[in-house]
């Protein structure tokens, strides 16, 4: 995608009053424009458009099928020719264990769906961009929630070792900031590294653990005990 190109969002919510607030809010953006809408899991999935849209915003909860199945079918189903739609799914505080079942579905990243509207488009141009966490400071909250379920579902197996074990020592320090929900230029601050150089380092690190994204190698950091509840 070029610079020029908006980034292409759709909207899967069973209340048409809050797709619409979402609508109005992305379209007044000249960077973004919604191509598709749904209201639940099926519509959803017979929607071509809605498949090879850039972005998805996914509510957890709908009728017939809700987000987290939605989620999974939509990413096993892709056309493997094209890149697979960034999911960011919709949650609140008290469905901890719905937005880890959204992640282990595929899903990108999780946002709160009482966030403020400039941290659901930045969320958006993050996830587009593929290259930072969504919303650091809710990523860190709702990983607090997470911990014990992470941990508990932990099936670490000699291959996820073996893949942590061959990151260099920069790498797993980077790594062990991902973790912990931090950005790029956090990391950068911290490390006191440029932001060119944690990138370098994140996508060396997402290679080398065959994760997704970010929000996956968070997952890894937690099922391999790079860090704990």
């Amino acid at each position: 995608m070029t610079t020029s190109e908006p980034i292409t969002v759709a909207l899967v919510d069973d209340q048409l009053l809050v797709r619409s607030g979402f609508r109005m809010l992305i379209n007044s953006q000249p960077d973004m424009n919604v191509v598709a809408e749904a209201s639940n899991g099926r519509e959803a999935l017979a929607s071509p458009s809605l498949a090879s849209a850039d972005v998805i915003l996914m509510d957890v909860r709908m009728p017939e099928m809700d987000g987290i199945e939605t989620t999974e079918r939509l990413l096993a189903s892709k056309d493997q020719s094209k890149p697979a739609p960034r999911i960011i799914v919709l949650t609140t505080f008290d469905m901890d264990e719905y937005a880890f079942s959204a992640i282990q579905a595929g899903a990108s990243g999780f946002l709160l769906k009482d966030a403020p509207p400039e941290e659901l488009l930045e969320s958006v141009r993050t996830v587009n961009r593929g290259d930072a966490v969504i919303a650091p400071s809710t990523t860190r909250r709702l990983l607090d929630h997470m911990a014990p379920l992470l941990k508990r579902s932990s099936q670490t197996d000699d291959t996820l070792m073996s893949a942590v074990e061959s990151l260099t020592p920069r790498e797993r320090e980077v790594f062990g900031h991902i973790a912990l929900g931090r950005s790029n230029p956090e990391i950068a601050r911290d490390l006191f590294l440029s932001e060119a150089t944690v990138k370098t380092h994140v996508g060396h690190i997402l290679a080398k653990l065959g994760a997704r994204d970010r929000v996956q190698a968070v997952v890894i950091a937690y099922q391999t005990g790079v860090v704990s509840a």
